[in-house]
């Protein structure tokens, strides 16, 4: 199947082109400076040139408390370019898979959010998401959303690796504990969406494969337990671990908004497209692997 992919070096589209060149899949992942996902033109020629069996969006602007101070960038990136996209995949009669996230809520729910909830989201991240989301579905009605939450991996960006960062730079760290979530990482949601291709092709519009549909790691914990969790393993790792102390997120406040809830239910992903949530420590064990070869030594 040939396959384009929307961003290249970025967490989840660095983990997914070797998975897709694996399951025998011809890839072709564009990102700028040579592609703008928020030109029309530009998306419209990338479809003629390629000609792809199916998309994948693993672009975004992820800014989130830049995105306050850049609501147009935000809203260009995350929701006129999903608009297009699915434009451009109805068109062409193919489906696309693309990833959203938690901040679509408010945080406020006491449970975990499923798909049915209302989304509210309080700040500019999470509304740009919510219309890319939107978009892309009124545009292509044969398309997956696979919202997710609190990505890591060996790559770009992440709490993981500021976490190591600041561990061998600081004897003590306050991290926040009243925010409750799932640590999702990146080589998961590559291989979801690889498991997915085959079936989106197949499938019509109408089958309950397509839509929005939660998924994150398992078992539900709080920053400051995640980090707990990594210096734990960066620790029999030969890395010293410094002092974690727990604190409000009043303690640390952020110009943009986090929900306090941002746990979402998957038993969507495991019933209706065979997606069952991955245990996150296994990820991380991964995740440290990688980053830390030798620092035992």
């Amino acid at each position: 199947m040939r396959v384009l992919v929307i961003g290249r070096t970025g967490q989840i589209a660095t983990e997914l082109l070797p998975r897709l060149a694996a399951a025998g899949h011809e890839a072709v992942a564009l990102e700028p400076p040579e592609f703008d996902l928020t030109d029309a033109g530009q998306v419209a020629a990338a479809f003629a040139r390629h000609r792809p069996e199916a998309v994948v969006n693993c672009a975004a602007y992820t800014a989130v408390d830049r995105a306050e101070e850049e609501r147009d960038l935000a809203f260009a990136v995350n929701a006129t370019g999903p608009r297009l996209l699915g434009e451009a995949a109805a068109e062409a009669g193919v489906p696309v898979v693309h990833y959203s996230t938690d901040y679509v809520f408010d945080g406020s729910k006491a449970a975990p959010y499923t798909e049915a909830d209302p989304p509210n989201p309080v700040g500019v991240y999470g509304a740009s998401k919510l219309a890319g989301e939107q978009a892309l579905h009124a545009a292509q009605p044969r398309s997956v959303t696979l919202r997710t939450a609190w990505v890591c991996s060996p790559h770009g960006n992440n709490f993981v690796k500021t976490m190591l960062r600041f561990g061998r730079e600081r004897p003590e760290m306050r991290v926040v504990a009243d925010q409750h979530g799932a640590p999702t990482f990146a080589a998961d949601l590559a291989a979801a969406a690889v498991a997915l291709l085959p079936r989106l092709a197949a499938a019509s519009a109408g089958d309950p494969v397509f839509g929005v549909t939660h998924l994150t790691g398992m078992p539900y914990t709080t920053w400051h337990g995640f980090a707990e969790a990594i210096f734990a393993g960066a620790a029999r790792r030969g890395q010293t671990a410094p002092q974690l102390t727990a604190i409000t997120t009043a303690e640390y406040p952020t110009k943009a908004r986090r929900p306090a809830n941002s746990r979402l239910d998957c038993t969507r992903a495991a019933r209706v497209l065979g997606l069952p949530p991955q245990d996150w420590r296994a990820g991380l064990e991964r995740c440290l692997d990688a980053l830390m070869k030798g620092s035992a030594a």
